[in-house]
This record gives C-alpha cells, structure tokens and sequence, in this order.
C-alpha cells in the first residue's frame, strides 16, 4: 500500500471492502497505461494474469467492475478513486453517470460539500482547491471548460487553476435522449451533443476530446443496453469503473459481467456486520389459507405498524442514551399495481386504521404519476430521513428501484409476492443500510424486517440454502419477539435527581412529550424532604457539580473551598437566594450523592497501538492449482515493462535473478504487509516450494523463470492469501487515561409496551423470555429507582442477591454508553453490573456457562481486568477503594449465594489472565 493509498484509506475511513477495492485500482494502475489509444488486447491480457475473473472489458476502454453489496459504501468509494486518480496525477477530469433522476439528484448532494455525506470529507486537498461540480443543469453555462483552455471565454473563477478536478454529474436520459423543450425546434440529436458557441464544439465532444476523462457508473448493470452504451463508447474515456451490487445485465436473460474485478456479496457484508440483519415476521401459529387474500393484506399491514412503532421506539431510546439524532423509521409497502396501491393509501389513512394515526404520513410513487408529482415525490424520497419529515409509509408498485438506499427503512411489507421475488436482493437491498454506520447492539435496530405470514414457510425452507439472504425470523404478537403493543420510552433519573430535585420517572410514545409514571418506589425514603425553592437550588448545584468531574473523586467535594466555590456560582445564577440556605442544599446534595451514587473514573482505556505479529510455519497448500504455463517472449517483454520489481537493459533483456528464489522474494518484500527481515527463513522456504512446484512439470529452469516473471502478482497474492491464514498478533500492552475521577448519572431510557407498568425484582415472570421487554422496580440498593435485565437465570437473580447481600452497599446497571472500554479495533464493552462494598468496588458480568470460553468474552473479560487495575491505580492516589472484575457464569447465581461467595469463586486477576 503506497502512501498516498494509505492517506485516503484513512482520511476517507474506508472500510476493508472500500480499502480492497482501492487496492485494486493502484495495482491497475501500475499495470496499464491511461491513454486514448491503448492497446486493450495487450492490457486485457495483463488484467487477466493479475485478475482472472476479468474476461473482457466489454467497453471500447478499459472498464473494470467492482461488485460490492447494497450498504457497503460505493459512493464513498467513488469518492475514494477520483481522490486517488486526481492526487497521484493521472487525471483531473471526471464524469459520474447516474441511470435515474432518483440517483442523480442523490449524487448531487453527496458531492456537495455542504452534504453530511460528503464524498470527499477529510481530504484536506479538496478543500484548499475545491473541485468544480458540472452537471446536467449547468453545463450549457460553460463552468465545465477548464479556464486555462485556449477557447475559454467566460470569467475566471476565483481559486481554480490548472490542478483544480473537474466532476461532470449526468443522468443517463442527458446523453441518450433528445430532451426536447416544448415550443422549440425538433431535434434527434440530445442537447449534449448540439453544437455551443462558446467552445466551438459541443460539450460532449470537449469532454471526449479530454486526454484524462475518467467514467465512473453507479449502478452499472443500467448501462449495457444498445443506446446507453453506446453513449458510454462515445465518450472515449482513458477508463471506466462500475459499480453496481448486481454485476449482470437486466432483462428476461440476464448475463454476468464479464470484467468484475472485485467482488463483495450481501452475505459478506452481513457476516462482516456493515449491513442490517434482515429477517422475516409472521405471527405464532398463523395459518394464512383461512384467510382471504385482503384479510392477509389488513393483517400484514398492522403488523407491520406493530414491528415500526417498536423499533421506533429503540430509535428513540437509543438517540436520547447515546445523545444522537433520532432516526425516524419508515415502512415500505410494495403493491401490485396503480390501482391496488390507491386502494391500500386509502386504507392507510382512513379512520378505521389505528384510528387515523397514519392520516397525510403516507407517500405513494409509482410511474403513472405526472412528472410533477414524480419530482416532488423523489425530493421526499431524498427527504425522508430527516425525522421532521412526516412520511411513515411509502407505497411503491412493483419493483423497487435504484437510488431508495435510505438508512430509515425498517420495515417492508410485500403484498402479493412469490418467495422468490421477496428473496430477492433488490426487494431487500434496499432497507439494510445502517443509520449510524455501524451496528449498535440493539437487535431491532440492527434488523430489517420483512412481513411475509403468506410465505413465511416458503422463505424458512429456503434459508436452509447457503446462499440465502434471510437466515432469521421472528414473531410479532403478544408473547413474541416484537409486542403488539405500542410502546413507550420511559425517562430513568438516578435516584439523587429523583429524591432530591423530585425529578418523576417518565413515559413518552415519541421523541418529544411525556407523562409522569405513578407509584415508583424510591430508595431511602428517609432522605431530606426539600422546599419547592431548595429543589430549584439544588438543580442548579447538581450541573455545577459535573463540572467537578476532574476532582479524582466525589469525596473531594465535602472540602470546604469547593463547597464555597459551588455555593458562589449558585448565588450568581440564584441572586435572590439566602447564601445560609443555599450552602445547607449544597451539603445535603454532596451527601446524597455519596451515598446514592458510586465514584467510577472515566478511563480513556484502548490496546496499546504497538502490536507484534508474524506468522506461523507453514508448508503451501493447494500447489496443484497452479499450472501456468510460459508466455512468448514478447509478452513477457511486455509485462516486465510495467513491472517495477525487474529491470530490462537497453536491449530488451530482464536482469537474471542468480536464483529461482529470488523472483518470488522481490514481489514479497515489495508487500506492505510482510516484514521480510523478521520472517526470512519461512518466506525462502515458501518461495523454494514455488519454484520447486513448477520444476516438477516445465521441462527446464528457463521455462521456471519465465512463469515466475510473468505470473509474479498472481504468485505473490497466492502466497499472501496464505500467510493471513497464519498470522499470528499480540497486544503488548494496555494504555489508559483518566479524563475525570468520577461521573453523575445520567437518565436512562428504557421502552416499555402501553398498557404495563413496571414490576416488584423480586416476581420472577411468568413467560421467562419476556424478561428483555419487562421493566423491574422495588429496589432499596439501586443507584436507579428502575432497572432492565436481559435474563432471568443471570441477570435477574443476581440483581436478587445484591439487594439481599448485607455486604453491598449499592450498585446499578449502568445507562448505555456510560463505559468505553475498547477491547478489540474500535469496539467496546460495557459490563453488566458495578457494585460496591465496603472495601472494594467491582464489574461484573453474568453469562451464559456456554460462552464462558467464547473469544469475544475472553478478549472483553482482558480488557475488562486492564481496565480494573489502572482504575486501582488511580484510586491508590487519593485513598479510594480497588476495583475488581468477576465474570459469573449463569447457572452459578443460587439465590443461597453471598456475593463475597461468588466474588471468591469468579473474581478475574491478572495472574489468571497470565496463566490463561
């Protein structure tokens, strides 16, 4: 990886699918020449020694096809190319094609830098020299004729020069069609193509004519009928790069492409975690043949409502825990044709359903809209992700189309479709983008759901196939994963806030708006009753505290000039206030907070960027794949002068290596990802098994060397894909930081289905797997008046034990995103439970017996104890007690348990982690 990929690998934080792509393309690159009158024979014959899947351009150009799935990122990796074409020199003018007007007007935002997915955010060369945005409107304007051409007539634009990058976005329709205006003269010939004054040419032909245009496709299975692509011939560009998710042409017979250079599956990216989890939904013994085909269309609808206001409700959740944007969800109803789509907006919005709530929440597109209409609808397709727009559901008729990869479609509800066409990537590519870019760990969140009673059976068996897109199911009613229910999001505040400031538990059904929820039982009921005024002062004294968080601990605020201090700022912002009284509130809040709430430091606590690794001995495996043959003299000519690791003399001859060996071994210490000096010995023997290989069928070591030179990328990725196998790395060591000693609670949110309210700890439920949906009240030791937990058997009972343990002295489940502790290339961990005991402080973390030995705990639980012994550290600095980490397997939690007991048994220590 060159320097200038590794920048934009970074400034872009391209993901490993964007960063392999890319890596492709500066191997491409470095083998073929951009040039209008390449030899594409001869190039093709390159390509298809570095990449075999690559059979034929099928352009009259140099086209290479990257396969990458719906969500993944290929408008970032557009990004990425025309940054690394434009910053290593090889071309300054660039034209993106869309094939509709949903996808161009998107394009147009997201290379617009005011747009929050700029393609270009971070590449700071882009902002001292911004490049200039030509598209289908403005072109006539000339802004697309570089002002250093010798025709340029118009005025010089302030901060373009001759480096500045030239993007032309187009619709497809530009440069096929005839566009003619009503009123004006008919032409055949479209408006691209007609002759401007200004350039003496018409703007298609200036582009042609540019010696570095580069074509990049989005969607790129739109582009292989006659007219487009014979369009796309016409341009002459040096290249071409597609991306589509489908790499096969469109109609009755569809044919794979012939020049995917790189591909990257749905299922990948699923596995990989950079999509949503798509599953089907039905209801619990549903039986769909008692049903009249709309009594199954009113039913799925519904549950459709039911799956959207619960994941609605996680969406809003999540965004008030985490401090994010609110995600507003949406429903896509796919409906057979204009008539029956009408038919199902009038449902949706009249009275009788959900008793209008959905009433002017409903958008319908389908082709036999005006052309008004359509335009208006695609800027509300375009504007549905902002959470003021109102749109809750789209109907749209038969086949979803390109340019819907929105990252708020949660539910999909295809009306009258055969499995197959359900199944189908363009039915659900078009909900699995991730609205954070990343999964959350909230499962409906992470989860598309499709609602499919009529062929739920159909869908299950196919998910027995490996290649099916949908492994998962669920059921939507009452005892089943999604509640029937709608359901609220209730407001946590700690239990200082609520017994001091007397700030109520609360229940909200959207982002705004909320009810107090009645009849919560608050720990220490004997804590000070304070007057309307004391309350007001000591709201104002509980944000002044967080601004105390440096202090290393809570016990530091008793100190009499912090005390003062904080006293003072309340009588600036309270001048009205007695300074007697407002120094009694303060103490009373410092004392409340010492015992309602635990100290735990904030620790900026990540692996240590210096990691070792290398690889394990091995011996080649799968040798008898390879069976190359030598190449004429020529072409082996040909190839070494695009090679950089062999030199020729002026007479056309290869310098000669004095061992076989050695051709091998240039390409691996060229490979930025083998340190050849720490691993010589295994990257000879491995070299010596190639060569060896070869000697076994070529008749002599001149046919060896000839195979070696020719095919060497094609051996050295042969090599490397092997090597990844057996690597091996280590952590040398954990860093942390403590950014503040310790930390007021903040709310915690939790959903709750209308019509519950929250339950004594003490009654196990009735329905076990209902736990995750229950919310839990009643305790006397809990930092929080209301808690959720995830089991029965681990978290519930061990919640038990904790209240009754005379030793704990408090404890919580903390609110989401409270800790940080990294434990694995960016992801982090939050353990289950702190508790606190006389002399000693801990995480814990209750799980399930099978995976005690599981690689993602076994990595959470080191991070976890590294974590526990720097915050130890810390507290030795000023007194305070040590922290340790117990990790509980679940059928260990008796409820004749003592917590010290359990501590005995599952405390984690360093030693433990040593000898593991």
């Amino acid at each position: 990886m060159n320097t200038i990929e590794k920048r934009i690998s970074a400034r872009l934080s391209l993901r490993d699918p964007q960063r392999e792509s890319l890596n492709i393309l500066v191997k491409i690159l470095e083998n073929i020449e951009l040039s209008k009158n390449a030899d594409l024979v001869a190039e093709l014959e390159v390509i298809k020694n570095l990449y075999p899947s690559v059979q034929d351009f099928e352009r009259n150009f140099p086209s290479f096809c990257f396969a990458l799935a719906t969500g993944v990122g290929k408008t970032r990796l557009m990004g990425a190319f025309i940054s690394y074409l434009y910053l290593t020199g090889r071309s300054r003018h660039f034209f993106v094609l869309a094939p509709n007007l949903t996808i161009y007007e998107k394009l147009k935002q997201d290379f617009s830098p005011q747009s929050p997915k700029y393609v270009f955010s971070g590449m700071s060369e882009f902002i001292a020299n911004r490049p200039v945005i030509i598209t289908g409107e403005d072109y006539e304007s000339g802004k697309g004729i570089r002002a250093d051409e010798h025709y340029f007539q118009g005025q010089k634009r302030l901060f373009e020069n001759r480096d500045t990058a030239f993007i032309n976005i187009f619709n497809i329709s530009k440069i096929n069609t005839t566009d003619n205006k009503k009123g004006a003269l008919k032409s055949s010939m479209p408006r691209i193509k007609r002759l401007q004054e200004t350039i003496g040419e018409s703007y298609f032909n200036y582009l042609a004519n540019l010696p570095d245009l580069v074509l990049l496709m989005d969607e790129a299975h739109r582009y292989r009928a006659s007219a487009g692509a014979a369009a796309i011939n016409e341009l002459k560009p040096v290249l071409g790069i597609e991306l589509t998710a489908t790499p096969k042409t469109i109609g009755a017979k569809p044919v794979d492409f012939k020049n995917v250079v790189y591909s990257y599956s749905l299922a990948e990216a699923m596995r990989d975690g950079f999509v949503k989890e798509p599953a089907v939904a039905t209801r619990k013994d549903f039986q769909p043949q008692n049903y009249t085909s709309e009594q199954l269309e009113h039913i799925k609808l519904q549950d459709a409502i039911h799956a959207h206001e619960n994941v609605k409700a996680d969406l809003v959740a999540y965004a008030k825990d985490y401090n994010k944007k609110f995600i507003k969800p949406f429903i896509l109803v796919v409906a057979q044709d204009t008539t029956h789509a009408q038919k199902l907006r009038n449902l949706l919005e009249s009275d009788d359903f959900f008793s209008g709530a959905y009433k002017g929440k409903v958008l319908e597109i389908h082709t036999k809209q005006s052309n008004i209409e359509e335009d208006q609808n695609i800027q509300k397709i375009i504007a549905i992700e902002d959470p003021h727009e109102p749109t809750e559901i789209v109907i749209h008729v038969n086949k979803l189309k390109e340019g819907w990869d929105v990252t708020n479609l949660y539910t999909i509800v295809p009306l009258r479709a055969s499995a197959s066409e359900i199944l189908t990537e363009q039915t659900i590519g078009r909900g699995l983008r991730l609205p954070y870019g990343y999964r959350t760990g909230v499962e409906a969140i992470d989860r598309l759901t499709i609602i499919a009673h009529d062929r739920f059976q159909d869908i299950i068996d196919r998910a027995n196939d490996p290649n099916s897109i949908i492994k998962k199911h669920i059921e939507i009613g009452r005892e089943g994963d999604v509640p029937s229910e709608k359901s609220d999001i209730v407001t946590v505040p700690c239990q200082v806030e609520a017994l001091l400031m007397q700030t109520m538990v609360t229940r909200n059904s959207d982002i705004n708006g909320a009810s107090d929820l009645q009849g919560i039982i608050l720990r220490n009921p004997d804590s000070p009753t304070l007057t309307p005024e004391e309350r007001d002062i000591a709201a104002i004294a509980w944000d002044l505290i967080k601004e105390n968080d440096k202090l290393p601990s809570s016990q530091m605020l008793y100190s009499a000039p912090i005390k003062e201090k904080i006293a003072n700022k309340v009588m600036n912002i309270k001048p009205s206030s007695q300074k007697s009284l407002v120094s009694k509130v303060v103490t009373i809040l410092i004392q409340q907070l010492a015992e309602l709430m635990i100290d735990i430091p904030n620790i900026v606590f990540i692996p240590s960027r210096d990691v070792t690794y290398g690889f394990s001995d091995f011996d080649l495996e799968n040798l008898e794949n390879l069976n190359l043959q030598p190449v004429s003299k020529e072409l082996l000519i040909r190839e070494l002068r695009t090679h950089k690791s062999i030199f020729l003399t002026s007479e056309n001859e290869y310098v000669k290596e004095p061992y076989l060996e050695n051709y091998i071994i240039r390409g691996l210490i060229d490979n930025d990802f083998i340190d050849y000096d720490s691993h010589t010995l295994l990257l000879r023997k491995l070299a010596g098994q190639i060569v060896e290989h070869f000697r076994s069928y070529l008749p002599n070591d001149a046919a060896v060397e000839n195979v070696l030179i020719h095919y060497q990328h094609k051996l050295i990725s042969f090599i490397v894909a092997q090597l990844r196998e057996h690597q091996w790395e280590t952590q040398k060591d954990y860093e942390g930081k403590v950014t503040w000693g310790f930390t007021t609670l903040s709310p915690i949110h939790y959903v709750l289905p209308q019509g519950t309210s929250p339950l004594d700890f003490r009654n196990i439920p009735a329905i076990k797997s209902d736990i995750k949906k229950l919310v839990f009240s009643g305790f006397r030791k809990c930092c929080y008046p209301l808690q959720k937990f995830d089991s029965v058997e681990g978290e519930l009972r061990f919640a038990q034990i904790l209240e009754d343990d005379v030793q704990v002295l408090k404890w919580m489940k903390s609110a989401r995103g409270f800790f940080r502790i990294e434990y694995d290339k960016g992801s982090t961990y939050e353990p289950d439970f702190v508790v606190e005991t006389e002399d000693a402080k801990y995480l814990c973390e209750p799980k399930k017996a099978s995976e005690m030995q599981n690689p993602i705990v076994l990595k959470k639980r080191e991070a976890a104890v590294q974590w526990c012994c720097h915050a130890t550290r810390y507290a030795a600095t000023y007194g305070g007690k040590k922290w340790y980490y117990v990790l509980i397997p679940h059928d260990a939690i008796k409820a004749n348990n003592s917590f010290e007991g359990l501590c005995a048994d599952f405390t984690i220590s360093e030693s433990i982690l040593e000898s593991s």
